[in-house]
């Protein structure tokens, strides 16, 4: 009599079949989130100033970190086999490089921008804390503490309604010189000073509704330096579908600044990260250092999703100042985190320092952006 043998009865195909619809299912699954990666990075390569293509210029940091995953997960979960497997690695690789090689300035590892003093001149120095409060948030009193707190000589408030204005007026008792715009539709600015204010003007150089202030600030020792305070629109739905607007503003105040003949230093929520195209012009058109480089990410937006944070909130100045101090501060329940600096005018830097410098396309760019009719 014949026996029945169960393990030859099962087609072996069958089991390879079994077998291998899940890894095809894992590999399916990685390719496709990789390729939406890959995709997500391309898209800002295109300078359009439409929403979509200028968003994805935020994320650099989480693209990095999930495309690194998806890398390590495909090496390790797929067998190394053919011509796609190997085009797919070499993709994930390259882009994972162009990711690294956009942040790396803003790391540790790089070389300051912004050089560290290595003098003692309490005289030339100014401490600025810039804060976005987020307009709808109502812990004015967590606010002034951290403002007691550091106690700097300049604050800069956005996001800034009545509200706003009613609860941080107690600060008029120490910083005597102001410029108060508040508003009502995210975009007001309360700007204290216990330093002296040299011509101060609210200007409305691209909205109506959209202010930024300029004036002079007398240091201690007599110096002057000019002080923009800026926060233009971002591009997102419900703010502003293109970048237009924000580009126009910063790219305005770069051309402006390049002109000064006095120390300068731009502030506020640029709404743009700090390795965007736009703020790499910005940088070059003007000629002002970006303290961040060489230092570290300081991401201050947002400061209630620690996954989806951006450096938004900026501090740039010409060289003729070195570092003391960059901090990134304690929230009081706003979106954003405040950002202190502060900075000490040394008369030798701007020998000792390197300017950005705009070539001839960077200008044309600029200009060409400068020119731009706003999108209704």
């Amino acid at each position: 009599m014949s026996k029945f043998n169960t393990r030859n009865s099962i087609p072996q195909s069958g089991k390879t079949d079994l077998q291998q619809k899940p890894m095809h299912a894992i590999k399916t699954g990685l390719e496709i989130a990789g390729g939406l990666i890959i995709l997500f990075t391309l898209i800002p390569i295109i300078k359009h100033d439409y929403w979509t293509f200028r968003i994805f210029e935020y994320p650099r940091i989480q693209k990095l970190f999930l495309n690194l995953v998806i890398g390590i997960l495909f090496i390790y979960l797929v067998p190394a086999y053919g011509l796609r497997y190997w085009a797919f690695v070499m993709l994930l690789s390259g882009n994972a490089t162009y990711l690294f090689v956009k942040i790396f300035p803003f790391t540790f590892f790089a070389k300051n921008a912004l050089l560290g003093t290595t003098k003692d001149d309490p005289d030339n120095r100014i401490t600025i804390v810039s804060s976005n409060v987020f307009q709808h948030n109502r812990n004015a009193e967590g606010c002034m503490a951290l403002l007691r707190k550091y106690d700097p000589d300049v604050i800069l408030l956005l996001e800034t309604d009545q509200f706003w204005y009613e609860g941080t007026k107690e600060l008029g008792s120490k910083y005597e010189h102001q410029v108060l715009v508040p508003l009502e539709n995210t975009y007001g600015m309360l700007l204290y000073s216990k330093l002296k204010l040299i011509d101060p003007q609210v200007r409305y150089l691209v909205d109506p509704e959209i202010p930024s202030i300029v004036t002079k600030v007398e240091l201690k020792s007599g110096k002057q330096v000019n002080l923009h305070c800026v926060h233009p629109t971002p591009p997102v739905p419900g703010e502003n579908t293109h970048s237009t607007e924000r580009d126009k503003e910063l790219l305005l105040i770069a051309k402006e600044v390049k002109h000064q003949a006095v120390p300068c230093i731009v502030v506020g929520d640029l709404n743009d990260v700090a390795w965007s195209y736009t703020t790499e012009l910005f940088t070059k058109i003007s000629g002002m250092l970006d303290p961040r480089i060489g230092r570290g990410f300081y991401n201050t937006f947002h400061a209630k999703y620690p996954i989806l944070r951006f450096p938004l909130d900026h501090i740039f100045c010409s060289t003729d100042f070195k570092l003391i101090t960059l901090a990134r501060l304690e929230n009081f329940n706003s979106d954003h985190f405040p950002i202190l600096i502060c900075l000490q005018y040394e008369a030798s830097a701007s020998q000792q320092q390197e300017e950005p410098k705009a070539d001839l396309e960077d200008i044309a760019l600029a200009e060409e952006k400068i020119k731009k009719e706003v999108p209704d």
